[in-house]
């Protein structure tokens, strides 16, 4: 079954990405805020010290009633030599400095004509601030200008510095925010090693205790779970070794009564023809009973040999169509299956194949239907061997355990086989490096597929059987 590919470090760069946005936020929502509000400050203070100067310098200006036009310039040029900039407004505007004279708004002009302080600041960038109102005892009124650059400038600094101060919050944020995510998934780096290297059979992985934390608690929870695994399957690996050294066992102490039970019925078979209806019949059932006894033995052996790992494979040229011609031949099938085979040579073990491709062909006999094909072809790199029948087909819910011992699709159906040709059919073919697999659909039939490299290396492990 495939696995999905995952990369690391995603969830470390996510944990690092929010980290960085919590804080550039938080920052940048302090820094913003500071700065809006020391801007106001500073603006409200700047105002009213200029409306405070604005009344002082409408009490002076009172002192030039009434305006004459020489009492107007003492007036202009008596303001401007003290360093103040103002626009006197006696039907027409008068500046006491050309580069001091911005345009007067309307709202400004009526808060002033209704006897009030008012004040605005100029769009346009000059950063000036207009503070006017009218000249006690008169209709005319004085606007004293107030340049605000140097409070802008110093506003700029401020606001360069924030956002600098913001930029190393970030940056620091990030460097911590990685720290902090790499310490943080430190132990889920660690239990995901430890639980490819289980993967891998090294049951003997445990994770470091550390702390008291949620980790510690999971490490500790992960290193009960890897023990209660590595019990399991220690008990499994001896139940698995008792059963196959049972198994030998009692093949190799049946042999010898199942010989001497074999011969005594081959001269029972020789006699039944002077044996009475009923006692031949009798007759009839121990012989094939004692044949099918002698079957399951040889399979015991021959399967607890595998088991062993004691079969050795000898690889030689194996011309294919010919080995299953006279598989098929020699069991007397050829009224039951055909053979359709092109011209192919195959590097492998003869007797291992024959094991194999007698198996399929037995199966498909015994327990398939219709019409039988057996054939070989040539893949690529690869040899196939193809065993169909048009039976009643397998049960999907069997085709998993279908190669496994003793399994039968049909508990109550009683018949030749041992339950084990198909099981050492699949151990011979990984022997041969091979792969044994089938597929099947009710109904429709049964195929059956031994996959073997046509090249003499060494075999290697199999693949799972399944259907393909």
């Amino acid at each position: 079954m495939g696995t999905d590919t995952v990369r690391p470090g995603r969830l470390r760069r996510r944990l690092t990405i929010a980290f960085v946005l919590v804080a550039g936020v938080s920052a940048g929502v302090l820094a913003g805020g500071s700065y809006l509000l020391l801007r106001q400050a500073r603006y409200d203070a700047s105002l009213h010290a200029a409306a405070a100067d604005a009344r002082y310098r409408l009490v002076l200006a009172g002192q030039f009633l009434p305006l004459t036009e020489h009492r107007r310039t003492e007036l202009l040029t008596s303001f401007e030599n003290s360093g103040r900039h103002v626009v006197l407004v006696d039907d027409d505007a008068w500046p006491s400095h050309p580069a001091y004279a911005p345009p007067l708004g309307a709202p400004l002009r009526a808060t002033v004509a209704a006897g009030q302080l008012g004040y605005e600041r100029p769009a346009g960038g000059d950063e000036l601030l207009v503070v006017g109102g009218r000249i006690p005892g008169s209709t005319a009124e004085l606007y004293v200008v107030t340049g605000e650059a140097g409070l802008a400038a110093d506003l700029g600094q401020l606001r360069t510095a924030l956002t600098v101060g913001w930029m190393l919050v970030m940056l620091l944020a990030a460097a911590v925010g990685h720290a902090l995510a790499r310490r943080t998934l430190e132990p889920v780096g660690r239990a995901g090693r430890a639980a490819r290297a289980i993967t891998e059979g090294l049951l003997a992985t445990r994770l470091p205790v550390r702390g008291r934390d949620e980790f510690s608690a999971w490490a500790v929870a992960f290193n009960e779970m890897a023990e209660a695994l590595e019990a399991k399957i220690a008990d499994l690996h001896q139940a698995r070794d008792r059963e196959r050294r049972f198994t030998a066992d009692v093949a190799h102490e049946l042999r010898t009564p199942v010989t001497a039970l074999v011969a005594a019925a081959s001269l029972l078979h020789d006699h039944l023809d002077h044996l009475p209806g009923d006692a031949r019949r009798a007759a009839e059932l121990l012989v094939d009973d004692v044949v099918r006894l002698r079957r399951l033995v040889e399979d015991l052996m021959e399967i607890s040999r595998l088991d062993a790992g004691q079969e050795v494979v000898t690889d030689v040229d194996v011309d294919a169509p010919d080995l299953l011609r006279a598989i098929v031949a020699a069991r007397g099938w050829r009224d039951r299956v055909e053979v359709d085979a092109d011209a192919v040579r195959v590097r492998t073990d003869p007797r291992r194949l024959e094991r194999v491709l007698g198996n399929l062909v037995a199966n498909a006999v015994q327990h398939g239907g219709g019409a039988i094909r057996a054939r070989v072809v040539r893949a690529g790199d690869r040899v196939l061997f193809d065993v169909d029948d048009q039976g009643p087909g397998i049960p999907a819910a069997h085709l998993p355990r279908l190669f496994d011992r003793f399994h039968k699709v049909d508990p109550a159906r009683s018949g030749g086989g041992s339950g084990l040709g198909l099981a050492i059919a699949r151990e011979n073919a990984r022997l041969l490096g091979g792969r044994l697999t089938v597929q099947s659909a009710q109904g429709v039939g049964t195929r059956f597929r031994l996959d073997l490299p046509d090249h003499g290396e060494v075999p290697g492990e199999s693949a799972d059987s399944g259907a393909e």
